[in-house]
């Protein structure tokens, strides 16, 4: 069911890259992508209101333009792109990004964040820990998750499938966040933090009170997207013919970024299914 109020969800995307030429034109950047993801999962959308999805999706170029949401700003939630950019990168918009995240998670509780890939990693930064390179080893695709005992609650389910495109990882968990989901390449593969006002804990939690959830994957990403990626780095040289190959064998796996996933980001923000 829809939240009691009539407003809808009031969302902002903080845009951290464009992604490449061949995937823009086919799906679109950023703001499209994650428009698309959000629409197609939002809880109770049918054929018959399409053009009615419940939500507000703003955006924010924190790049180039370096724009944020006004302080005032009246928002459910804030969700932070990937981005071809290291988050342990020395580099203005990164910190202040970085500054940004952490400054929300701490004196505004009652804003959901939401980061995927390399908004996980500055959420992670923001939060304390470091983020750093993977020895060079990349995960690419459908990857399986297996989850922790309050993953496995959180997703209702022993273990998720979610794209990936990375070879940086954070390391370690943040203080006053609980792990989720693991890879045997990335420890960290998904974390939450509980609001500290909230009474929840991993053995019994509302996902109303969790303030915060990041994915070192990507749930917006398609499987038509990352085989663009794939395609286009691995011609490159950025991308080395193993790992390509091996994305093109988990093609065909159940993706559960618009399933399991998409449900609870939704739930986290307020949505329930029916």
């Amino acid at each position: 069911m829809r939240p009691s109020r009539m407003s809808p969800i009031r969302l902002a995307l903080l845009v951290c890259d464009k992604p490449i030429p061949v995937v823009v034109s086919s799906h679109g950047a950023y703001p499209e992508i994650f428009h698309d993801f959000l629409a197609a999962t939002f809880p109770g959308r049918s054929a018959s209101t399409p053009s009615e999805p419940g939500f507000v999706l703003d955006c924010y170029d924190v790049v180039h333009e370096q724009a944020y949401p006004a302080d005032d700003a009246e928002l459910d939630g804030i969700l932070i792109t990937g981005s071809a950019a290291s988050a342990y990168e020395n580099v203005e918009w990164i910190n202040k990004l970085t500054a940004y995240v952490a400054a929300i998670i701490i004196s505004k509780p009652t804003v959901k964040v939401i980061g995927s890939c390399f908004g996980h990693q500055v959420v992670s930064i923001a939060m304390g820990e470091e983020c750093v390179p993977n020895g060079g080893r990349w995960e690419v695709g459908l990857t399986e998750l297996q989850l922790t005992e309050l993953g496995k609650k959180l997703f209702g389910q022993d273990s998720v499938n979610i794209q990936q495109m990375h070879r940086d990882h954070v390391p370690f968990i943040p203080e006053s966040f609980h792990l989720i989901g693991s890879t045997a390449i990335t420890y960290n593969q998904s974390m939450v933090r509980f609001d500290p006002s909230s009474s929840s804990s991993p053995t019994q939690f509302s996902l109303r009170d969790i303030q915060v959830l990041t994915v070192q994957g990507h749930p917006e990403y398609t499987t038509d997207i990352v085989k663009l990626l794939v395609e286009a780095r691995s011609a490159t040289g950025v991308i080395d013919k193993a790992t390509a190959e091996d994305f093109f064998k988990r093609e065909g796996w159940k993706d559960d970024g618009r399933g399991a996933i998409s449900k609870v980001i939704w739930e986290i923000l307020g949505v329930q299914s029916k």
